[in-house]
Order: C-alpha cells, then sequence, then structure tokens
C-alpha cells in the first residue's frame, strides 16, 4: 500500500486530512502538525492545530466554527466572564477537558507524540497524528501597532488585524523530529503539503531540524491555501500583501520551490499554470474549496490520485 504523509495546520488542513482518512487505511496516514502556535492559557497546555486535526478525523468538530467542538457548552467560560477574567481566548467545556488532560499527561513526564497518540485512542481516531516537534516552539509576529506578538495574540486576541512586518519562530533552532515521526517521514511514498498558511502553518514544520531535507527527497505535492487572490480562512492572503506580494496559487508554489513536484490549485486560478510550470512544478487544477465531507473526499482523491502519477523529478 501507498504510505502518505501530510503536513497541516489550522483548518484548511484539518478538512483535507479528514478526505485523506476516507480513502486511504489509517494505518497509511500520518500527519504532522504544526505546533509553533501551542501556548500556555490558565496554567493549561493548549495545541491548537493538533486539536482542530484531532476533532476532524474523530467527527466532533464544529462546523460552523472550523475550530472547536460541536455540542460544545460554555459554562466555565461564562463564569469566567462574570469574575472579568481574561477572555479573549475562548475555551469549551469540552475542549477545556482535553487541555485539562493533555496539561497533566506532560507534566507527568510523556512528551507531546505520545500524549497526542494517547487522546487520539480516546477519541477514537485511528489515523497517526504527531506534532512537528516534541520541543517548544512559538511563532512570533512582529507588528506595526504593537511590535512582537504571540501567535495567539495577533490570531485571535487581534483578529490578526495589526499589520504584519515580519515572523519569527522562537526556539526553532533546537527543535528535533520525533525518531518515530522521522521514520514516518523516510517510509512514505508520497507527502502533501495541506492548504494551510504558508508563512504561518507550514514553514514552521519544514524548520525543524532536517525537516526540509528529508521531505526533499521525497514525492511531494502541495495544495494552494490562496483560491482567487484571496485566502480562504485566515490570514494568510493579507500578509502576502503586507509584504507587497500579490497573493496568488503561483506565489505559495514559489515558497514550497525545491521541495514539491506538484501542486493543485483551483481551477479558477487556471492562468498560473504556466508560471508554475516554469518554476520546474507540475499543475493540477481542480476544484479547492471544501465545503462538506464529499468535497473533502473528492478533493482527496484528486490530490492522491496527481499524486500517485507523478514521479519525483518530473
Amino acid at each position: 500500500m501507498t504510505k502518505v504523509v501530510a503536513l497541516a495546520g489550522g483548518v484548511g488542513g484539518a478538512k483535507l486530512v479528514y478526505g485523506l482518512a476516507k480513502i486511504l487505511p489509517a494505518g497509511d496516514l500520518t500527519v504532522i502538525v504544526n505546533t509553533a502556535d501551542d501556548f500556555v492559557h490558565f496554567g493549561l497546555n493548549i495545541s491548537p492545530d493538533l486539536d482542530t486535526v484531532m476533532y476532524n478525523l474523530a467527527e466532533i468538530s464544529n462546523e460552523q466554527t472550523g475550530w472547536g467542538r460541536q455540542d460544545e457548552t460554555w459554562n466555565c467560560f461564562a463564569e469566567l466572564d462574570k469574575l472579568e477574567s481574561v477572555n479573549w481566548f475562548k475555551l469549551g467545556d469540552r475542549d477545556l477537558a482535553i487541555h485539562l488532560e493533555r496539561t497533566k499527561l506532560l507534566k507527568s513526564g510523556l512528551n507531546l507524540s505520545d500524549v497526542t497518540t494517547m487522546l487520539c485512542n480516546k477519541l477514537g481516531v485511528e489515523v497517526c497524528i504527531r506534532p512537528m516537534s516534541d520541543d517548544i516552539v512559538h511563532t512570533i509576529v512582529t507588528t506595526e501597532e504593537y511590535g512582537d506578538l504571540p501567535f495567539q495574540d495577533y490570531f485571535v486576541k487581534y483578529h490578526f488585524e495589526p499589520k504584519y512586518i515580519s515572523h519569527r519562530f522562537f526556539g526553532i533552532h533546537s527543535a528535533k523530529i520525533n525518531p518515530d515521526t522521522r521514520i514516518a517521514i523516510q517510509n512514505s511514498d508520497i507527502i502533501i503539503i495541506c492548504p494551510s498558511n504558508p508563512w504561518l502553518s507550514v514553514l514552521p514544520i519544514l524548520a525543524v531540524e532536517d525537516m526540509k531535507q528529508l521531505i526533499s527527497q521525497k514525492l511531494c505535492v502541495a495544495v494552494s491555501p490562496i483560491v482567487g487572490n484571496e485566502a480562504i480562512k485566515g490570514p494568510a492572503a493579507k500578509i502576502f500583501r503586507e509584504m507587497n506580494i500579490n497573493p496568488s496559487a503561483f506565489e505559495v508554489a514559489k515558497i514550497y520551490q525545491g521541495v514539491i513536484d506538484g501542486f493543485i490549485l483551483d481551477k479558477v486560478d487556471s492562468s498560473e499554470c504556466d508560471l508554475i510550470r516554469a518554476c520546474g512544478i507540475i499543475p493540477m487544477l481542480t476544484e479547492t474549496i471544501m465545503k462538506d465531507k464529499y468535497s473533502k473526499e473528492r478533493l482527496a482523491k484528486d490530490i492522491f490520485d496527481f499524486a500517485s502519477q507523478l514521479k519525483k523529478g518530473n
């Protein structure tokens, strides 16, 4: 069977991972998730991207918001609000239980990879989900209005409204790849970079130790998170513009040049195929917007079929 490793972060990545899980045997899919968004809140270890992927695969995610859990209650948050406590990061009651358990397990001495596996088992998720590293990495976004901001402050507290200047990944130079994650990459036949923010979700994964080198040796395709010069969700297009770059599928492909062999973009961006091809990357057009479970599975199949036909160095 074909072994697939997917790199994911946030809602777009989680949606595609759900589709991949529907077309592949659980044992043939490993998901490596961005953890540079992780932070400590109310003393709890919170891993937003890991949880979004996990909740999607467990089919308990909130389809309306794209984050959090379905049928959520907000009793704890409501009480914090009454106490006039910090309330800019919403934690539902069911979601809170996951953070409590993760924090307890991490404090017992387990690493994040093992804790994630344990949580997945509890939720009935058979696909292997792995953090990009067990070491702590923090995304810091430098803004015009507030200077340096931790990622969640930039993204959630300020709704990514401050003007982006630059970003960096604090702790990335000492971050290591978990040995089991390394083995999964080495044993993979196809690497799929999901339609996640290239700057803030994918590049931190590629920056861990020798991750980029390992993936560059494999057949790798990426999916554009930019459709018609706009991001489906999140600040990717805004960041491009504030870097004086016109947001486009082509510009995303350029970021991954030297790593990917193929690139999947939406049909509305068909005019960019020649530019992508000129970069030595094979483009493939399809409908990339995932509106429901059917479209997630259809896109996953389109990507898998496309990647299966490619050869390294096409």
